[in-house]
């Protein structure tokens, strides 16, 4: 994370970013993933999957199965799909929680993982994005979602100066969520 400024009258912690904007972060550094009951909250969509219904959440989001990096254990979560190309046959997703969400770290450790859209369930390949790619591919989600990306950056702690400019969402895709490409090998 870059230089952090504390605000004196408030106690809140900015970053200094290019051109002089900021972004603030609550509480000094972006939230982490949910623990204790509210877990099983953001984990419930996966129950869907498990019992044939994933289809009802549509072509927005994806069930993940991805293999724990310490235990070796299969492990599942439910991720939104940023962007679909097509072309290339690629599903983009994001880690909301940063580096720390537990099945980011496990894409780093296993990258060939299993994926399911809808009822479509496909092979796929992790490739980490840099930095400057997630800054590009949070400026094109941003554009195609822009009220479910306010609502991200609400729910981990993060407000835009501007809201409205472009350059503060690269910043966000930069600095606190990572972008991951889920390059399709072959389906089931």
């Amino acid at each position: 994370m870059g230089d952090l400024l504390q605000n004196e009258t408030c106690g809140i912690l900015t970053e200094k970013v290019p051109k002089g904007k900021r972004i603030v972060v609550k509480k000094g550094e972006p939230k982490l993933p949910p623990t204790g009951w509210r877990k099983y909250i953001w984990r419930a969509p996966i129950y869907l999957y498990r019992v044939g219904l994933g289809f009802l959440l549509g072509k927005r989001f994806l069930l993940l199965n991805h293999i724990g990096r310490k235990t070796g254990l299969p492990r599942q979560a439910v991720v939104e799909i940023a962007r679909y190309d097509p072309e290339a046959n690629v599903y983009y997703i994001a880690s909301g929680f940063g580096k720390k969400s537990d099945w980011y770290r496990n894409l780093r450790a296993h990258p060939d993982v299993t994926i399911q859209v809808g009822n479509k369930k496909m092979h796929v390949h992790a490739r980490m994005l840099s930095p400057k790619e997630s800054a590009e591919e949070m400026a094109r989600y941003v554009l195609a979602h822009p009220r479910a990306a306010m609502e991200l950056a609400k729910i981990i702690g993060l407000e835009l100066e501007n809201p409205d400019d472009e350059d503060e969402w690269r910043t966000v895709g930069r600095e606190y969520i990572p972008f991951v490409a889920l390059e399709v090998i072959g389906e089931e």
